[in-house]
């Protein structure tokens, strides 16, 4: 009676054993990702669904794709996230050959806080004057000139723009560089720049929540973020001619040009007659090779499952979230990178 009273409870100890084994080797992978505000609200939404589905977490820091970029190069996340392509002098920085996948467009809309907040139009030149500091006041010539039904305000313009490494930034800044050759001269375009003037905030909220309570400001942040503030989005004048809105549409005409390989494209300043002309592509960024670092396989095929159904399943929640899905080209591109992500040299999706 007390062998088998023994054998029980060893039994039940070494179930209890295999089942907290179990149990821990059942836990789920946490990935980890910082970089570009610019996709935040699409990826947080993302992310929350897909740890529904897969009871996987991903934490995702929004810091702005320069510390996105940062962050992976010292291995210290699984993947980064940019709004600004990197150029190839700094792919030759990185510690191993790193990955472009396209998640979605956005747009950089021009917002401002005015009596009313009345919808503006404005030209390529006026929105470069205005950044550079030579238009003062808002009912400066050049603007009433394109608003002439709008009696503008007397009122001191005051400029918002980033004050830490931005894709958004590089965004605004290469078009305003294309457009704008005292722009490009005297300013250029990159993920932070020397601003001729103005007030820098933090990151795509500390923008829109600079403009919302400054009276005469204005300033550059992704659509969602000036829509969720309740922000006027200027209508700006494209290559062909046209005042075009930032909405889904326009969004979308920008990306109609030719997607390399490497999908590292600008889309400013676009000849779609009715496309945006501020619009942009955001990636993920991640090590085509991911046996590095004591790395296992298990987390490499948990980020390549995450990142495939992110171009797929997860386009749905654009749309919603003010942003553009991506055309059936940039798939097919998205889809070619993230196959090529190995581990030891071998396929991580078969």
């Amino acid at each position: 009676m007390f062998q088998s009273s023994c054998r029980a409870a060893l039994f039940l100890v070494h179930a209890a054993v295999l089942l907290l084994s179990s149990s821990i080797n059942a836990a789920p992978v946490e990935l980890l990702g910082a970089g570009a505000s610019f996709p935040y609200p699409l990826y947080s939404k993302m992310f929350d669904v897909y740890h529904k589905q897969y009871s996987v977490r991903i934490n995702y820091q929004s810091i702005g794709s320069g510390g996105g970029i940062r962050q992976l190069e010292s291995k210290s996340i699984d993947f980064g996230a940019s709004d600004a392509f990197m150029n190839d002098k700094q792919l030759a920085k990185m510690p191993a050959k790193t990955l472009h996948i396209p998640m979605c467009l956005g747009a950089v809309v021009v917002t401002y806080n005015l009596p009313g907040n009345p919808t503006i139009k404005l030209t390529a030149d006026v929105l470069a004057d205005l950044f550079l500091g030579k238009i003062k006041q808002w009912n400066d010539p050049k603007i009433s000139k394109l608003n002439p039904d709008l009696k503008l305000p007397k009122t001191k313009v005051m400029v918002v723009h980033r004050s830490d490494g931005s894709g958004t930034t590089f965004i605004f800044t290469d078009y305003l560089t294309k457009v704008s050759p005292e722009w490009k001269e005297n300013v250029g375009h990159g993920k932070s720049v020397k601003w001729p003037t103005g007030l820098g905030a933090k990151g795509n909220e500390g923008v829109s929540g600079l403009v919302k309570q400054t009276k005469g400001s204005i300033g550059y942040c992704e659509l969602a973020y000036a829509l969720h503030n309740d922000l006027p989005q200027a209508l700006l004048k494209n290559e062909k001619g046209n005042f075009i809105k930032p909405e889904i549409a326009s969004i979308s005409e920008a990306a109609n040009v030719d997607i390399p390989s490497h999908t590292r494209v600008s889309l400013t300043d676009t000849e779609s007659e009715k496309g945006y002309p501020i619009a942009g592509f955001t990636w993920i960024l991640v090590y085509r090779e991911q046996k590095y670092d004591n790395r296992n396989k298990e987390k490499a095929e948990t980020l390549v499952k995450l990142l495939w159904w992110m171009i797929h399943d997860g386009q749905k929640y654009c749309k919603p979230l003010d942003y553009a899905p991506l055309p059936a080209a940039a798939v097919e591109k998205a889809e070619a990178a993230i196959k090529s992500i190995t581990f030891g040299g071998k396929p991580v999706r078969q």
